[in-house]
């Protein structure tokens, strides 16, 4: 058995961190402090939150379902919405509520205002796509394969360097962390909410283990994806493909500190799942 092979079943089986090669001490109190931070728009309990929360107002209902139609192209960029007047009639809603929910979507780069031509719908290039707001009206309308498609992209460009700095700067806190999610993950599977929360829980670690605040920012956002993506599959009607294995050596590459392996295992994960995404388009046409 080589080396590497050895490591890996010490932390398996007897779970073990080795600290003498990357100088895990130096960074553990700098990093210990980014441990009980709020995960932000993917912690499981926030997560939960959102997807339970009712609509706390009338504007944010209007901003939902105007932001749906555009995110589904039932809004073409370029196209003028109706006036507050007319649509504030309509929706048989107040102007000022109205109002509101247009600000809504300007903050989220979907509209803009424009003197003498109205609220113009803008090209998807200008939205804020990894907004919880906007990428969940993406994938309750229908998720876009383009869209989806280079989000995939974007993934394989920046988390496998997270991966690599997570590898260079976990803690025994995180490694613990790491291992109970994905003992979780085999025990629920990716089927069950409950696996698919472990899941969600285990790429949260590994963002804040860069201990990197602008990095970890980013990575909140991508979490975004994954959370919305996770679900996306669990309401498909097909079994999501059991990427446990790769999720195994990820872990394994991180909590031996090795680096290049960490950066390698993340983005054979991303690209089983960029498979399985293709897999499930491909049987639906």
């Amino acid at each position: 058995m080589s080396g590497y092979c050895v490591v890996q079943s010490c932390f398996r089986r007897f779970q073990i961190p080795d600290i003498g090669s990357n100088k895990l001490w130096a960074f553990t109190l700098h990093i210990g402090k980014l441990k009980n931070d709020c995960c932000s728009a993917f912690c499981t309990s926030c997560w939960q939150r959102r997807k339970t929360k009712e609509k706390s107002s009338l504007h944010e209902s209007i901003a939902h379902d105007l932001g749906v139609a555009i995110v589904t192209g039932r809004h073409q960029p370029g196209d003028i919405l109706n006036t507050e007047i007319e649509s504030s009639e309509q929706l048989s809603v107040s102007r000022s509520a109205y109002r509101e929910a247009v600000r809504i979507l300007t903050a989220k780069g979907l509209v803009e205002s424009r003197q003498r031509t109205g609220t113009i719908v803008l090209p998807i290039t200008r939205w804020a796509m990894l907004d919880p707001d906007v990428m969940a009206w993406m994938f309750e309308g229908g998720a876009s394969a383009s869209v989806l498609e280079g989000l995939f992209e974007m993934r394989l460009i920046i988390e496998p360097s997270m991966a690599r700095l997570a590898a260079m700067r976990r803690t025994l806190d995180h490694i613990a962390d790491m291992r109970r999610s994905l003992q979780a993950m085999e025990r629920f599977t990716l089927a069950t909410d409950e696996g698919q929360a472990a899941n969600r829980r285990f790429y949260s670690i590994i963002v804040q283990a860069t201990g990197n605040p602008p990095l970890i920012n980013l990575g909140n956002s991508l979490g975004t994806f994954v959370l919305w993506y996770t679900e996306f599959q669990g309401s498909s009607g097909t079994k999501p493909r059991d990427t446990i294995p790769e999720h195994w050596e990820l872990f394994d590459s991180i909590a031996a500190g090795m680096p290049e392996q960490a950066s390698i295992a993340m983005e054979k994960l991303i690209r089983a799942n960029q498979a399985d995404f293709e897999e499930r388009q491909g049987s639906r046409s």
